[in-house]
């Protein structure tokens, strides 16, 4: 099976769980982030480069809020580009979480990571504020900006209230020069696993899964 692998803390657990249930099967996989590179390793997963004509069977992934209509926030863990594009190559994206990144709309929790070019910034920082939003630079305690794989910094922002439509509000952040990929993902889930605190296990299938 050919797998893309998200990042974070619950894409982890995915990681470990696949050499778990499936100690003896072969996967080609590509991951979303360094970190999640080496952990793939480290259990025996082969992880390799992308490829211009990769297509994957599955992607797995957390998120850090999930609507009602399946639209997400990502990027949490700053691997955002990386895992926009492995879900764009992927014929079914498989979102993994708790009920508390359940949303009644985007940006209700979590801010709305974008991944900037370092020169950027300060632009980016202005032009979002104009836009409505609370702005801030990413940090790593002690080390100064967080940097991404791609040697990109992170800026998340806080809309003024939850994104009712979140496609266009993606629309409008895109077109500020600076910013490589928004956190926004609409129309991208083909199912979402809920795994609830008690051990039930829920599942929430998009409309239009498996027409990709």
């Amino acid at each position: 099976m050919r797998l893309a692998l998200g990042t974070g803390s619950t894409a982890a657990w995915a990681v470990r769980s696949l050499t778990e249930r499936y100690p003896e099967a072969r996967f080609d996989c590509v991951a979303s982030s360094r970190a999640t590179e080496e952990l793939a390793r480290s259990l025996g997963i082969p992880v390799r480069e992308l490829r211009g004509d990769d297509r994957f069977d599955l992607m797995l992934d957390g998120a850090d809020e999930v609507s009602p209509s399946l639209d997400l926030t990502k990027g949490g863990g700053g691997a955002l580009l990386r895992e926009k594009i492995l879900a764009r190559l992927s014929n079914e994206v498989v979102i993994l979480i708790d009920p508390r990144k359940l949303v009644s709309a985007l940006g209700e929790r979590s801010p709305i990571p974008v991944e900037v070019v370092p020169f950027t910034v300060p632009v980016v920082e202005r032009e979002a504020a104009a836009l409505g939003y609370r702005v801030e630079r990413r940090k790593v305690p002690g080390a100064g900006p967080f940097r991404t794989d791609n040697g990109n910094e992170i800026l998340d922002l806080f809309p003024h209230e939850p994104l009712q439509a979140p496609g266009i509000a993606e629309a409008s952040l895109r077109r500020l020069v600076g910013i490589v990929e928004i956190g926004i993902f609409v129309d991208m889930a083909d199912r979402v696993v809920i795994g609830h605190p008690d051990g039930a296990v829920e599942e929430r299938t998009h409309p239009r899964s498996g027409a990709r």
